[in-house]
């Protein structure tokens, strides 16, 4: 046995940080269910630009596609079960850090613990709409849960400037998820030795347009949250289904949001690689 290595209740760990069966299974786990809504997504949006459905191209939209399908039931609780194996791989790195380099810093342990915050909340949502709760979260459109969240921050003393912060962090949140993308920083975390040359650049074409296309919806929503809290108009904000329509208002009409729904399932497949190839 390697010096630093010991194996104990089905974890192998590495120093202190757990990278067993347990903990790779939940990250795994988490980044395919990641895709399969993102991947969905994507294709309700495709749909909303060529006037094919009436429903809302967001997670909640998402959702009820699935359990529209035969077993669909059964594939609701799979995903809200994968998103809380996502919450718990990111609650680990913020307790033990990552793996890698630097794994251990400071900031980006503090990333894993706002990560592990919002896939938490998502596996919430996704697993009380499975359990059929029509107060869940997941059960809203992110455009009524949107414009309620900001009347709320508004109406705080102080309303404008934190909804305002609020706006400019997700922002600042889509420039980096859309630089990191460009900059191809994922290539650090993937298993390079199990996959071809072809697989590559297929991964890199997902992860590239994916990763900007992810980035350009989270800073375009920010803008619109930065926009309300200036004319103090809750209305003003927009969740992800308004979000998305509102590229059909540009001048490239719909073929703009056709880009993006294309973007957002290169990102759904994108997240399928990280979930087969990434070092966890």
């Amino acid at each position: 046995m390697k010096t630093g290595a010991m194996t104990g209740g089905g974890l192998l760990r590495r120093g202190n940080r757990p990278t067993g069966s347990v903990a790779e299974g939940a990250a795994r786990a988490g980044l395919a269910a990641r895709g399969v809504i993102y991947l969905l997504v994507g294709v309700l949006a495709l749909q909303v630009a060529f006037g094919a459905t009436r429903r809302q191209a967001d997670r909640g939209g998402a959702l009820a596609a699935v359990a529209d399908q035969p077993f669909g039931a059964v594939l609701l609780w799979a995903l809200g079960i994968g998103l809380a194996g996502m919450a718990l791989w990111r609650l680990s790195e913020a307790l033990l850090g990552e793996a890698g380099r630097d794994g251990r810093k400071p900031r980006k342990r503090l990333l894993a613990t706002a990560r592990c915050v919002f896939y938490a909340f998502v596996a919430y949502s996704v697993l009380a709409f499975a359990s059929g709760d029509t107060s869940g979260a997941g059960s809203d459109s992110s455009d009524r849960q949107s414009r309620d969240a900001t009347a709320r921050i508004l109406d705080l003393p102080a309303g404008q400037w934190l909804m305002g912060a609020a706006g400019i962090a997700v922002v600042a949140a889509g420039v980096w998820m859309g630089t990191t993308a460009v900059r191809r920083k994922y290539q650090d975390k993937l298993h390079h030795h199990g996959m071809s040359a072809r697989t590559r650049r297929l991964v890199d074409v997902a992860g590239v347009g994916g990763g900007v296309t992810r980035g350009l919806v989270f800073a375009v929503a920010g803008g619109f949250a930065v926009r309300a809290a200036v004319t103090y108009e809750p209305d003003r904000a927009k969740g992800l289904d308004d979000t998305l329509r509102s590229f059909s208002g540009t001048p490239l009409g719909p073929w703009l949001l056709v880009g993006v729904a294309v973007g957002l399932v290169l990102f759904g497949l994108f997240s399928f690689a990280m979930a087969r190839w990434r070092r966890v």
